[in-house]
């Protein structure tokens, strides 16, 4: 009987609900309590053993996992979500094991979270449900945002998204991509693609949305904080090393920046030891930007159908995301 490891939490959550559709398919799914955010790698080489395929969260999924997996027999690798940077992607290639994610699946429910953080951080929300919380009346000066400069890192579907929403608020809009990008949005909300240089000379708001490669770890440091807006924010929802932390708490403590929005860090969960935890003008998450009820259910059919058509079931739809 084909066997599908299941360790991305979200689709555990709800495993109950295609439980009796895998099994009428023939394939048995086995899903390990999670402690945490994800598995280690030792971990998903004692668990992927006799697996056919995997749908993954964030667990670490490095050569010696995916060797482990190819001499049991290990098909391919299912990413629950876009992000593949835990995956090693390269030796997954030597191996001959495809890689498939799902871009473009909660787009619009991260780009809600983003503006969720801007709200938070320019009207100081936090602040004033802290006071209330406390028997107090706390009254905070806030910024307006018509008239203030969006930049985005990352113009893919989570980036035009953000652009959309901030368009709405009356802000003007710069953008920054790897590669020069065509869509409607761009010249509909009138969205300048600069160098990331300028994005960060010219927002008071900067948002990363791009993906996380080995090219790009630390995009976000000393210089990028010292080239952006005094007073300006920094809002991420996806992944934590693209923002040097300690150069993010030294722009922070001498008043550089007006705030941040984070809902991804370096280390998660954040460890009780560090220092963002000193600011009251930050705004933390818990990684958790594509956890809502419609997203969830949208993310979990997409790899349950990706892993149904790998095993040969005659009714699932074709394959078109390989990551």
């Amino acid at each position: 009987m084909p066997k599908v490891l299941v360790t991305c939490m979200h689709l555990q959550r709800h495993l109950q609900k295609i439980q009796e559709e895998l099994q009428d398919a023939g394939i048995d799914a086995y899903a390990p309590r999670l402690i945490g955010q994800q598995f280690s790698s030792e971990e998903m080489k004692l668990h992927i053993e006799g697996c056919d395929v995997v749908i993954a969260g964030d667990d670490l999924i490095d050569r010696d996992v995916l060797e482990a997996g190819r001499k049991s027999k290990l098909r391919a690798v299912i990413k629950w979500g876009v992000g593949t940077d835990s995956i090693d992607k390269a030796a997954a290639k030597e191996l001959g094991i495809p890689v498939y994610n799902t871009p473009g699946a909660f787009g619009e429910e991260v780009a809600d979270l983003a503006l969720s953080y801007l709200l938070m951080l320019t009207r100081r929300l936090h602040v004033m449900h802290a006071s209330v919380v406390a028997g107090e009346w706390k009254k905070v000066e806030g910024r307006s945002l018509a008239g203030l400069s969006a930049g985005i890192v990352g113009l893919g579907s989570i980036g035009m998204a953000i652009a959309r929403r901030v368009a709405g608020f009356g802000m003007t809009l710069t953008g920054f991509d790897v590669n020069s990008i065509i869509h409607p949005d761009i010249t509909r909300l009138g969205l300048r693609q600069l160098p990331l240089d300028e994005v960060l000379r010219q927002s008071d708001v900067v948002f990363v949305a791009c993906n996380l490669t080995a090219d790009n770890v630390h995009l976000l440091n000393q210089a990028s904080f010292a080239l952006m807006k005094p007073q300006s924010y920094v809002i991420n929802v996806s992944r934590g090393p693209l923002i040097d932390e300690a150069a993010l708490v030294e722009a922070l403590a001498c008043g550089k920046l007006a705030g941040a929005g984070l809902d991804v860090f370096e280390t998660e969960p954040l460890p009780m030891n560090s220092r963002l935890r000193e600011f009251d003008n930050c705004v933390f998450g818990t990684h958790n930007g594509s956890n809502t009820r419609e997203a969830v259910d949208r993310v979990n059919r997409l790899t349950v159908d990706i892993a149904l058509h790998l095993l040969g079931h005659p009714t699932a739809p074709a394959l078109n995301r390989v990551a």
